[in-house]
């Protein structure tokens, strides 16, 4: 019986062997010419680097949303912009005390609360660092096709003294 064991053992490794013999000249190396439309021009197994963006939109203009809550986007460049743990450029303009002088959206009443619904006098630190959600445009053609369509204008929810009116 530990003859038959040995022989079965023997058969499994040699199998086993053949295989990776077999695999071995395509570990790591993908077939000549395999593109991923995403990579740009470097083929799938070399190293590539993410392209530089190019100049990002700086309109002042204010984007439609496609979607119900919907962070709104950046409609300035943000190039150099010191958003860490010591400062926050971008409160410069949209903290709510400067947009008198800035004429800046104000920064929205729901980032001066804490997660126990207590309302703070400065901006809680959970929506502290404004490009975790927000993001400036680009003006790059897409990589690929896209037929996302967005939801048509929302209502706005109904208060308790707009149905007492009806």
């Amino acid at each position: 019986m530990a003859r038959n064991f040995t022989v079965s053992r023997g058969r499994a490794a040699l199998g086993i062997a053949l295989v990776a013999a077999a695999l071995a000249p395509m570990a790591g190396a993908a077939p000549p010419g395999l593109f991923d439309p995403a990579r740009g021009p470097v083929p799938i197994p070399e190293s590539t680097h993410a392209p530089r963006l190019g100049n990002a939109i700086n309109d002042d203009v204010k984007r439609a949303r496609n979607y119900d809550k919907q962070p709104p986007t950046i409609p300035h460049r943000i190039d150099g912009y010191q958003v860490d743990k010591n400062f926050n450029k971008c409160l410069d303009c949209h903290a709510r005390g400067k947009t008198e002088f800035s004429q800046a959206v104000p920064v929205s009443a729901t980032h001066y609360i804490d997660r126990s619904g207590k309302v703070l006098e400065q901006i809680s630190t959970r929506r502290y660092f404004c490009n975790q959600c927000h993001v400036a445009q680009e003006s790059a053609a897409p990589l690929v096709g896209n037929t996302f369509q967005g939801l048509p204008v929302m209502p706005e929810p109904a208060t308790p003294a707009a149905a007492a009116t009806r």
